[in-house]
């Protein structure tokens, strides 16, 4: 037979050579992205005319490709661990798991199945464990599984929650959730196929917290037109504006009522580990499954979320199926094979990177990191309740302070002030000196900052602020000092 010669590979030397001008040019960039700008702006047809071609029939010099990525890839893709990076839930990440996920990937170590991998199913099921003693789930009987962000996870959720209460007929049940959710929520119930009509959004009260009394009246009324309350997703820590639902009213409600207790806690989950954080996560161990997104506020590289359950056997009554291919691999009951309790088959080793990181800074390094973010925001909520010409519009809230432009000595209306702080969000924006969006908020569009970034200064805030005022005087000029 002829020798094949196509083997995908390079040199030893070739090796090491490439891997060190990688190590080297991620290295560079976690010492030096402070100085970087954390915005990427680019519209398709700029980004055609970089990359558009046909697929190469033959290869080019890997450093030629390499130093090519380096200089039009990299730069045009935002910096989310940006200390800039205020919009969205930014990702802060840490250098250790990004070598552990080089690792990972480095060795192409399979995660899904014991006999695969035995150590990395016992890492998932270590850190899993380590996860559920921070949440006050039980050890013993719970268990989880690591996705690849809280969009998987709250899938995993609703599937599990759908096969515990409902079985194969769920075509009278409702599921409840708050205007707040996070729009991943819907996108799972609608992926499983519910109905409209089968989705009860609450509206949230004065301070955007899921309504009991509103729930207790639509389960009330659901219940009389003979349908089927089957699961409840409440929010610790939402998107928008941090906040967390009156978690132990809604457990008490879902026990009652025998509904599932879901918890969204991709974004605020974490914050768990700070004393104030914990006392704002009470409750949360009574939930049935946790959504928690280490990738966010456990610092860890993209992607990487979670669902933790308090009875393991949920997960894997739901989703176990016995091919004849795995029939020589199943292993015993100890032995878990994570294909069984998600829906991925083939899954990357994601455990690594929470485990090393961890191990390597250690939980108190997580707290007091998760504690500086929660009081620099209360800390900027200060510095805006002093200003004359910034209104603080929410509250600092897990990290996350919502606020607008409306100087005390001019009488803007509703609309003006709207125009104003969206020209200044964009202007911000094309600076490409910091990341800073809008949301909306009691129909006013606001500017939000998330603080989740350990490496965020006050410098940095104080200094964005000043960028936002020079375009709010921009405007006014623009407008004559009126619009």
């Amino acid at each position: 037979m002829k020798k094949n010669s196509a083997r995908l590979e390079l040199s030893k030397e070739e090796m090491k050579s490439y891997g060190y001008q990688i190590i080297d040019a991620i290295v560079e960039h976690h010492a030096t992205q402070h100085e970087k700008l954390p915005v990427a702006l680019g519209s398709r047809e700029e980004m055609d005319s970089l990359f558009l071609e046909e697929a190469p029939e033959q290869g080019s010099d890997p450093t030629h490709v390499l130093d090519f990525v380096l200089d039009k890839v990299m730069t045009n893709s935002a910096n989310m661990a940006h200390p800039r990076s205020f919009s969205f839930v930014p990702g802060p990440s840490n250098y250790v798991s990004v070598m552990a996920d080089a690792l990972a990937t480095g060795y192409n170590i399979f995660s899904g199945g014991w006999a695969a991998s035995p150590a990395a199913a016992e890492l998932e099921i270590v850190t899993i464990q380590w996860l559920l003693k921070i949440f006050g789930f039980p050890k013993k009987k719970g268990g989880g599984i690591f996705t690849s962000g809280g969009s998987m996870a709250n899938l995993t959720a609703v599937v599990t929650a759908r096969r515990v209460k409902c079985g194969d007929d769920f075509s009278k049940t409702v599921i409840y959730l708050s205007d707040q959710a996070h729009s991943s929520n819907i996108k799972a119930i609608r992926v499983l196929g519910f109905k409209k009509e089968q989705i009860r959004i609450i509206p949230t009260d004065s301070e955007l917290k899921f309504s009991v009394n509103k729930l207790k009246n639509c389960i009330a009324k659901d219940r009389l037109e003979g349908l089927y309350p089957f699961c409840l997703i409440a929010t610790a820590g939402t998107t928008n504006t941090g906040t967390v639902d009156p978690l132990v009213e809604l457990g008490k409600i879902c026990k009652k009522e025998d509904i599932w207790f879901h918890i969204d806690g991709a974004y605020g989950g974490a914050a768990i580990l700070s004393q104030k954080g914990k006392q704002a996560m009470k409750g949360i161990e009574k939930a049935d499954s946790l959504t928690v997104d280490p990738h966010k506020w456990f610092f860890q590289p993209y992607e990487m979320g979670c669902l933790l359950v308090r009875n393991h056997k949920n997960l894997s009554n739901t989703f176990t199926e016995k091919p004849e291919y795995l029939r020589d691999i199943e292993g015993n009951t100890s032995e878990i094979n994570f294909y069984d309790h998600g829906i991925q088959l083939t899954r990357r080793f994601r455990a690594l990177k929470f485990y090393m990181s961890l191990k390597t800074f250690g939980l108190k390094e997580f707290r007091d990191a998760i504690t500086y973010n929660i009081d620099l925001a209360e800390e900027v909520e200060t510095m805006l309740r002093g200003s004359k010409i910034w209104e603080v519009v929410f509250p600092a809230t897990l990290a996350v302070i919502n606020f607008r432009y409306n100087p005390i000595n001019k009488k803007y209306s509703e609309k003006e002030l709207d125009k104003i702080n969206q020209y200044i969000s964009g202007k911000v924006m094309d600076s490409r000196k910091a990341m800073l969006v809008t949301t909306i908020l009691n129909g006013q569009i606001v500017l939000r900052m998330c603080l989740i970034n350990p490496r965020t200064t006050m410098k940095d805030v104080t200094e964005t602020f000043d960028l936002c005022k020079k375009y709010a005087e921009e405007i006014e000029e623009q407008m004559g000092g009126k619009i």
